[in-house]
């Protein structure tokens, strides 16, 4: 395994850890390695959850590596399976991430943030996408995924200015889940992991499923869509083992036994 990513398992779920000193950014070769890491995630059966984190208490990551840049990395350079930082683009992982965030997500850092399905942070957390300031644009799913999140004033405002958004604003916007002590951080993402192991796991791939495929859609035509038979996950979920043995373990005032089929 990579010098720059640490990964383990605990049971269902998967931890990450970004360690490349001082900041943690991330160069095309550190995400070839992450797209990597998020794909066998998403292709192993008995993985359920992963949790993204950097390495130390300054830096969840502060994105694209500048100082690969100023040695001729272009911007639009191929960042691998999964674009940039190997989540920003992998669109067809039905399993959920969390992104643990501990101090700066800058750039691509916040637009890695940005691709998981959660985001608990510590109470010294900043995010910002200053990539104007460097005479590009957060085109590694910043500026798509914001405005989707943001009133569009403030979605400009950070796009266009790079201002920096502070832990509690970011929470009381909707981008985070969680604001907690920075020696909580793990821990409530671990518990947030946990808890979403605990979910049957084709219910929750389906639900990711039709977020995705519906987004754009009214209420109406989600509807329609969802029971047109084009999807993949929602019919599974409707005629598998797991549908039976939800209510089953109701029943029986048990803990249920998902198989993932």
């Amino acid at each position: 395994m990579s010098e720059s990513l640490h990964v383990s398992r605990n049971g269902h779920i998967l931890e990450i850890i970004l360690d490349r000193p001082k900041a943690n950014a991330i160069d095309a070769k550190t995400s070839f390695e992450m797209g990597d890491v998020f794909i066998k995630f998403r292709d192993d059966p008995e993985l359920r959850v992963a949790i993204i984190i950097g390495a130390g208490e300054r830096f969840f990551s502060a994105g694209w590596d500048l100082k690969a840049a100023a040695e001729g990395e272009a911007p639009d350079a191929d960042f691998g399976p999964g674009g940039f930082a190997g989540l920003t683009e992998l669109f067809n992982l039905d399993k959920p991430v969390i992104a643990a965030v501990n101090g700066y997500a800058f750039g691509g850092g916040f637009e890695l943030a940005l691709a998981a399905d959660m985001i608990v942070c510590s109470q010294n957390a900043s995010f910002a996408v200053p990539e104007t300031k460097l005479g590009i644009v957060p085109d590694s799913g910043g500026m798509l995924r914001l405005p989707k999140i943001l009133p569009p004033a403030i979605a400009n405002e950070m796009m266009m200015t790079g201002r920096q958004m502070n832990a509690e604003e970011a929470l009381r916007w909707g981008i985070v889940n969680r604001v907690v002590e920075s020696g909580q951080l793990m821990e409530v993402a671990r518990e947030m992991a946990h808890q979403l192991a605990l979910s049957a796991p084709l219910a929750v791939a389906a639900i990711k499923e039709i977020y995705r495929e519906t987004g754009e859609m009214s209420v109406e035509e989600g509807y329609r869509h969802i029971r047109s038979g084009k999807l993949k996950n929602y019919p599974s979920v409707l005629h598998s083992e797991d549908a039976l043995e939800g209510p089953k373990a109701f029943a029986e005032k048990r803990d249920p036994v998902w198989k993932g089929k």
